[in-house]
This record gives C-alpha cells, structure tokens and sequence, in this order.
C-alpha cells in the first residue's frame, strides 16, 4: 500500500485530497493545526495536530518512508484577509517558514519520493491583468515578476525554492498554481471565505426582494474551478514527470456580478438586488487560466460546469444555515469581498 502525507489536511482541498487519496487506495497521515471543520476527523488513516513552522513537527510526522507528500498548508484565507494589508507580515513569515521546514526536512532525509507544492493564480503580475476580458494567463506569463498581494510573492518565492531544491538535492516535486477553487465543506463566514462561498451566504441569509452586497463595481472577472475536477489535475499531475509550475484551473471567465446573478438563479429567488460598495476597482481587473499546457502535458481539462459546481455550493451552504436557523433572513453582511 502507498503511503502519502497531506499538509494542511484540516483545510478545504487539504481535506477533499485525503478523502480523494483514499478512495484510491493510499494510507494517509494528514497533518494541520486543526481537525477538519466540516468532515470526520478519522478519513485519514492517521492526523496530527500540529505546527508545521516548527522543525520538529517535520521530524515527527517523517518517521515513517512516504510515496507521496503533499504541501498545501499555509496562513491564508480569501481576500477579506490576504488583500487588506494587515496580515502581510504572518502571511510571508508562516507560509515561507512551513516551506523552508519541509525542503530541509526532505532533503536532510534524503527523500525519493513526490513532493507536491500548492501555488497559486496570484503570483502572476498585476500588469497582465489589467484586462476583464484577459484571454489567459500562461504559465511562462509570471516573468517579469509583479503579483499584486505579498501573498503572491511568497507563493512565487516557495516556486523557485522548490525548484532549486529540485537542481541541487535531486527532491522529485511537482507545481500546481491553482485558480480559485471552489467547493462544498469550506470555510463560508468569517472574513476568510472565497467569493462563491460569500455570495451563496449572502444569498440564501436574505428574503426575496432583499439586498446583497459586492465590494467594488463587480467588473472585475475570474475563473473558478470546482473541488473534483481540482483533485484530478493534481493526481494526474503527480503521475505526471512534469517538474515546473502548471496551471489547475478553469478558462471560463465571468465577472464577480455574472457569478451573483448566478447564484441568485441557482437559489430560485426572483428580485434579489446587489448593492456595489467600497471601491470602484478592487484587486486586478481580469484573471483567467491558459490551461494548454495542463492539456498537453496531463491530458486533463474541467468536466463540472460551473453551474453544477455552483448549485452544489449553494446547496450545502443553505443546508449549513439552515441548521442555523439563519437562511431567508433579511440581512445584509458587512463583510462583502474582494475577490481573489
């Protein structure tokens, strides 16, 4: 039986890729500062809870020969976190620290297997996407380096300190940026939610005829993939010997008002409103994925729609207010988004 290790396993794709891993017959150790929030504790064959900036936590969670490892852990959260400036500092310290751990660890070990690291759509320049209607952004498109957020530099940083540890300590790794993904049993509330997972919150809290809020003109255009068809990509990319960066996303863009109308559809109430507040222009203008590279090299492409994607979201966040006692409320959030 194989055996692989997944960091940040209390987190959304971090939760989904134990219970992806297990289907296909791994032994799992899932290791994060908390248990997941909306799924069994006990789907990995072993979780720990622990602090993966700390050296020692590695030495503990090593202790036995894996297949595969799977990175994902960092201090995130969605835009109403990364992009207000206020958590730069924990965002590159936390996030670079857990990374700079695991490549020592790996290399002090001499590791033979896969290491998959869990980039992102934000380090690509905010230069190229200045555009709503971005065609696409390629993977080669990065350089000249300019993300938009500290997050995005960390995340570009944490590349190129896989790679060099590739070069010069033979470490086997792989490198998805992924592309806003979305997904049923992730965090909907709080300020560290993503913008599908808002809205629907929004949405299903208010009565027909109420008001929902957007931060920013609502312009602005991105593309979002859904959870399943995320965890393909990556198990076709770690059975793949591609090295460098890659794209996992989807190439329908959408503006962030299409997506609410959306979700208004999709919750079968007719005069919802969307009030615009804050800042005209919020984050870059349009981001989209190029994924001919991800075609070429993986034989992988999207198969959920994002309408069946998004009814499914709704779905399980209307279920979870519900329990609440909080849907069809009229209210009106203050926390909106911006999105990532």
């Amino acid at each position: 039986m194989k055996k692989a290790l997944v960091c940040g396993a209390g987190g959304f794709i971090g939760h989904h890729l134990v219970r992806f891993l297990k289907k296909e017959g791994f032994w799992v150790r899932g290791v994060d500062l908390k248990y997941p929030e909306f799924s069994p504790r006990d789907e990995a064959d072993d979780f720990v809870i622990g602090d993966l900036r700390e050296i020692d936590t590695w030495s503990k969670i090593l202790d036995t020969d894996f297949d595969e490892i799977y990175q994902l852990a960092a201090d995130m959260g969605g835009a109403g976190f990364v992009f207000t400036g206020d958590n730069d500092a924990d965002i590159m310290h936390n996030s670079a620290l857990i990374n700079l751990n695991c490549l020592y660890a790996l290399a002090k070990r001499n590791f033979k297997g896969k290491v998959f690291y869990s980039s992102s759509a934000c380090v690509y320049p905010e230069y190229r996407q200045t555009d709503p209607n971005n065609p696409g952004l390629k993977e080669e498109d990065a350089y000249p380096a300019a993300p938009d957020s500290e997050y995005g530099w960390e995340k570009l940083f944490s590349e190129r300190m896989y790679l060099a540890f590739h070069r010069n300590y033979g470490i086997n790794v792989r490198i998805a940026r992924f592309h806003n993904i979305f997904g049923q049993e992730g965090t909907y509330e709080g300020g560290r939610e993503k913008a599908p997972a808002n809205i629907c919150r929004q949405v299903a809290m208010v009565i027909d005829g109420g008001t929902i809020q957007l931060q920013g003109d609502g312009e602005q255009t991105r593309s979002f993939l859904y959870i399943d068809d995320c965890l393909v990509g990556v198990r076709k990319l770690m059975n793949s010997n591609y090295t460098y960066p890659i794209n996992i996303g989807s190439d329908r863009i959408i503006s962030i008002n299409e997506l609410a109308r959306l979700i208004i559809k999709i919750s079968n109430k007719q005069n919802i409103q969307i009030e615009h507040v804050g800042s005209k222009q919020l984050g870059v203008r349009g981001r989209n994925a190029d994924l001919k590279l991800a075609k070429e090299v993986l034989g992988w492409y999207p198969t959920v729609s994002l309408e069946e994607g998004m009814r499914n979201l709704y779905q399980w966040v209307y279920e979870q207010l519900k329990t609440k006692g909080l849907v069809d409320k009229l209210q009106k959030t203050e926390i909106g988004f911006r999105a990532k």
